[in-house]
């Protein structure tokens, strides 16, 4: 049993530390995916040097990174901005529903007290 074993671990600092491991296996997947998409490329131009299918393969697999890091940012920026759509819209569905509540009740209310008074 370590150190770290024997410390607790509070609910938040244990969700931050798996979203902190999951972002870095998603970034050596990304890597790795790149690099093999680099290697099935410069496996079809057979005429290359080892020293510039080398370079390719380099070049390919840093674009394809960017691509996948725009990728992320794009969808990231795409899911903040449905995010504040739905909170805005559930937050306008809740104040009709709160207003037609209290319509409800008041209409109620307004019908009891005037069947109480009804001779």
């Amino acid at each position: 049993m370590t150190a770290m074993d024997e410390r607790p671990v509070a609910p938040a600092e244990a969700a931050l530390l798996i979203h902190e491991i999951e972002g870095h296996l998603l970034v050596e997947s990304a890597r790795t995916e790149s690099r093999a998409a680099a290697a099935r490329f410069t496996a079809r131009l057979d005429w290359l040097t080892r020293a510039q299918r080398e370079e390719v393969e380099r070049a390919y697999a840093e674009d394809h990174l960017d691509l996948t890091r725009h990728t992320w940012r794009h969808t990231a920026r795409r899911c903040e901005e449905l995010r504040t759509e739905y909170e805005t819209r559930y937050q306008h569905l809740r104040r009709r529903l709160v207003a037609g509540c209290l319509l409800g009740v008041t209409c109620v209310l307004l019908i009891t007290g005037l069947c109480a008074y009804a001779p």
